[in-house]
């Protein structure tokens, strides 16, 4: 069983992975999986740059890490992912086993992990996945908020100010 530091510590990368897309003027959300204490797939959202539906965090991410292992299934893997995971992810990490998803902030709009709908512990699918949500929860939807605000003309908000991704400002 993974700590909340161990959970913090992933998080951090995905939030790292975030600001790259942030750099490309994507919205910034980023994932990573880690198997053994090694991240084996990174990725960022890069809808934007490639004209690509499909260029999620996650869905690059469960790409990446597939190649490492030589291996659709990612079992004994965890997804850490800043925002909540959308229909399409959702089903790409039932379609790839992966038994544990931690994540950052809710998706008011599209979270499919127990927001809107929970497709990860969907009974009815042949696999499930354990959801940890709400692990630097602030520092997640901030990175969204601050996006928006900026993309709309006004100042970023102070970490402090953060909320979830449910605010005007956001999604």
């Amino acid at each position: 069983m993974q700590t909340l530091e161990e959970h913090e510590r992933w998080m951090k990368e995905a939030i790292a992975e975030a600001y790259k897309a942030e750099a490309l003027k994507e919205v910034p959300i980023g994932a990573v999986i880690v198997k053994d204490g090694v991240i084996i797939g990174r990725g960022h959202n890069l809808r934007e740059t490639t004209f690509d539906p499909t260029a999620h965090a996650e869905m690059i991410a469960i790409r990446e890490a597939s190649v490492v292992l030589d291996a659709w299934r990612l079992l004994d893997c965890t997804l850490y992912v800043t925002l909540e995971p959308c229909p399409m992810c959702s089903g790409a990490i039932v379609q790839s086993r992966v038994p544990l998803v931690v994540y950052g902030t809710p998706d008011p709009k599209a979270g499919c992990a127990g927001t809107l709908m929970n497709l990860l512990q969907e009974e009815r699918f042949n696999h499930e996945a354990a959801i940890v949500s709400g692990v630097l929860q602030q520092e997640c939807a901030m990175l969204l908020t601050n996006f928006f605000r900026r993309l709309r003309g006004k100042p970023p908000l102070p970490l402090e100010a953060a909320g979830s991704a449910d605010e005007p400002d956001t999604l």
